[in-house]
């Protein structure tokens, strides 16, 4: 005698892993199989007679109705995609097959969670864009603020900060931080009692929520009362550790899980490694660029800035001026204390010339004790004799190094655009020239350039 091994077919529908869904003309539910509380989060009773767009993505709404009144019209439709919010507010990846059964007036769908696929896709890109980030994009700031983007394309991102570590000096910064709640923390030590410290320290992800929080973090100025979840995962470098990556939730609307670490997780090695890059490249630019001991711009870079300065003023008929600053009697100085106390004087002489000026403007060591300082904008040739008078009458104050009460006085030098020429190498020889002349002159004072017999000044022209 033969059993009957028929199964019920709700019965049959509920063993599916993908989930059934009966949708009716207007897009409330009919029926769904027990493999939509799996994907969705929701019961069937949760869901039965409400619309089937109020649970999908609001940015895949409009598709999600075109492609309806596509299968409605007749059409199969096999490989349709969008995104729903789940219960638990997760998105979720959907890809379905439907057709409309016009008898029953209905539309019959499966719908297949391919989340995982989809989010091993947004890691691969996003790992790409992260580094082709690295080569396009200048600055420091400007790599972070792409990161900070990719990341906000594949979980939420709203509360963002980068935490990078220099061991040298033991600082703790935070270039990037976005978070409407906080300010980025000033300069730390490693040491501080912040949660992105401890994940640079031990170099393993934390990830907190409500149900996993020590108490020892209400402490921790980065995640205080008021954070609902909280996952930081280190920047480990091939030189070493770099920082942390942190995103923060103040609302259980966004709720980060075990998934969203693994995906930072990923991610984390394709960002320590462009920061490292822009790291290293911008030692090299400094070393290229910029004069070691005072972090002044060095010979190159100011010609290229005054260079750049002379094109834009010609443009915009404006003015600028360049000053050439020497320091009288410096070389006795070295020879009295030591070139030791030499390189100090010519960084503090340095930081107050930086003092003078503005930050539009420019200040140069091209070397030994001297300095070019371009003036950009300047109304008129008073302006320039203005600023030079200021940092004659500030280096006049004395300089107290290791003990020694040191005063060095400036011969300083001015040339005018357009007056005394409108290519920069021109400038600075004038300048320079002027220069020499107020050292002759006995020192200490300013000197404008004077225009050679029978050359007439220039004046600003329309290009």
């Amino acid at each position: 005698m033969k059993t009957d091994r028929r199964i019920p077919y709700g019965k049959a529908m509920d063993l599916l892993l993908d989930a059934v869904c009966i949708v009716d003309a207007e897009g409330r539910y009919l029926y769904v199989s027990a493999a939509f509380e799996t994907i969705f989060g929701y019961t069937p009773d949760e869901v039965i007679g409400r619309r089937m767009i109020e649970f999908v993505h609001p940015d895949d709404r409009e598709s999600t109705l075109k492609t309806a009144e596509t299968i409605m019209a007749g059409n199969v439709e096999r490989h349709f995609e969008n995104r729903y919010i789940r219960k638990d507010g997760r998105v979720v990846y959907i890809m379905w097959s439907a057709r409309w059964s016009e008898s029953e007036q209905a539309r019959v769908a499966v719908a297949r969670d391919i989340s995982e696929r989809k989010r091993d896709e947004s890691m691969r890109h996003a790992a790409h864009l992260i580094s082709d980030a690295t080569h396009k994009i200048e600055g420091m700031a400007g790599l972070l603020r792409e990161i900070h983007r990719v990341i906000s394309e594949v979980l939420p991102a709203a509360s963002f900060f980068v935490a990078l570590h220099d061991a040298q000096k033991d600082e703790l910064s935070f270039p990037c931080h976005v978070d409407e709640r906080r300010e980025a923390p000033p300069l730390q030590s490693l040491e501080s009692n912040l949660l992105c410290a401890e994940v640079i320290r031990s170099g393993r992800p934390l990830w907190l929520t409500p149900e996993r929080r020590p108490p020892s973090v209400l402490d921790c100025a980065d995640v205080g009362t008021d954070v609902r979840y909280w996952l930081g995962v280190p920047l480990q470098g091939r030189g070493g550790m770099v920082g942390a990556m942190v995103v923060r939730s103040y609302s259980d609307a966004v709720a980060y899980s075990e998934p969203d670490m693994r995906m930072l997780q990923f991610l984390s090695i394709q960002v320590a490694a462009a920061i490292e890059r822009k790291q290293i490249f911008e030692r090299l630019e400094q070393a290229a660029l910029y004069d070691p001991l005072t972090e002044l711009p060095n010979r190159r870079l100011f010609h290229d800035r005054l260079q750049s300065a002379v094109v834009l003023a010609r443009r915009d008929r404006t003015c600028l001026a360049v000053l050439f600053l020497d320091l009288d009697r410096f070389k006795e100085v070295n020879d009295r204390f030591g070139h030791a106390v030499g390189d100090q004087l010519l960084q503090q002489v340095a930081r107050r010339i930086r003092e003078c000026v503005r930050e539009s403007d420019t200040v140069g060591r091209i070397g030994g004790d001297e300095f070019l300082i371009l003036l950009q904008g300047i109304q008129v040739p008073q302006d320039a004799q203005v600023v030079a008078e200021t940092i004659r009458a500030l280096l006049a104050t004395p300089f107290v190094l290791d003990g020694h009460e040191l005063q060095v006085l400036p011969s300083i030098g001015i040339a005018f655009y357009p007056e005394h020429g409108d290519d920069y190498r021109q400038l600075i020889r004038c300048a320079d020239e002027a220069m020499y002349a107020a050292k002759h002159g006995g020192g200490n004072r300013l000197q404008l350039s004077e225009m050679p017999a029978g050359v007439e000044p220039r004046k600003p022209t329309l290009n």
